[in-house]
């Protein structure tokens, strides 16, 4: 790596302020890898991976609850780490678990978290199975204690939470609903849900891969165009399961779209988002 007047050079990438994907701290265009999860990573083998990429890398996402496993020291060491190389570490969708102990709990659990070095907490809209105005008053205290807030969405919505359409007086009985676990696709009801996230103060909104981008066999391309044109491409990060779906987000949006990849296709991905690529 070599440093010149206007960017950083790596053989065959430059960053510019004068091109789409700038250097770091980014606002969009971002690269979030997955880190420990299923299996243990070592912190040498963490820090020779970010040593050799992490220029590429904009976060760093302690999946599956990981980090409820390992010592606070283990984790400060992760995070520290990370923040050498200019890296943000999400926690991953684990405050579903922390919920059922209470709102005290949760947070506690937010301040333990950036006492370890965190700076964001994602939200599963789908795992939490909460109200909107719940969700809402989570993001806002996230906030308020100084970190950022990421809600994660899917597509796919129990019947029992979609909201009823029919007419009815103010102040009228409503006859609770029978809870179920039949899925029904609602991509306006996610989006409005993220609106309202984003307008409470949420940072990004994360979309589950499921149903919409797992496969490319399967890839919702309707749905994805929909998202990105409502909520916008900045405030957006899709989740890329594989190289070939990462290779459609960046033909398809460019390189100033957020993905969520495993820590083997960040090169390939910065390779995609490479001018060569996109000529």
């Amino acid at each position: 790596m070599e440093l010149e007047e206007g960017g950083y050079y790596f053989k065959w990438k430059r960053f510019s302020e004068h091109e789409d994907r700038p250097e770091k701290p980014r606002l969009y265009g971002l690269t979030e890898m997955r880190g420990p999860d299923y299996c243990f990573l070592r912190r040498d083998s963490l820090q020779e991976t970010l040593g050799s990429i992490g220029e590429f890398v904009d976060g760093l996402k302690f999946s599956g609850g990981s980090h409820s496993l390992m010592p606070d020291s283990f984790v400060k060491e992760i995070t520290n780490l990370a923040h050498k190389h200019n890296i943000y570490v999400s926690t991953g969708d684990w405050a579903e678990h922390i919920l059922r102990k209470g709102p005290s709990s949760f947070k506690n659990y937010v301040q333990e978290c950036k006492d370890l070095g965190f700076d964001t907490i994602e939200l599963n809209a789908g795992s939490l199975k909460m109200k909107e105005d719940s969700l809402l008053r989570l993001v806002r205290l996230i906030k308020s204690l100084g970190l950022r807030a990421k809600p994660v969405f899917s597509v796919n919505f129990e019947s029992s939470d979609l909201p009823i359409k029919d007419n009815r007086a103010f102040g009228a009985y409503i006859r609770p609903i029978k809870q179920t676990s039949e899925l029904v696709q609602d991509v306006d009801l996610l989006i409005r849900k993220a609106e309202r996230c984003l307008e409470a103060g949420a940072d990004m909104i994360m979309i589950d891969a499921d149903d919409v981008s797992m496969y490319t066999d399967s890839l919702r391309a309707d749905i994805i165009a929909k998202i990105v044109g409502r909520l916008g491409l900045e405030k957006t990060m899709f989740e890329s399961s594989n190289a070939k779906m990462s290779e459609w987000f960046v033909k398809q949006y460019g390189p100033r779209v957020n993905l969520f990849v495993n820590h083997a296709d960040v090169m390939n991905l910065e390779c995609l988002r490479s001018p060569l690529f996109l000529v």
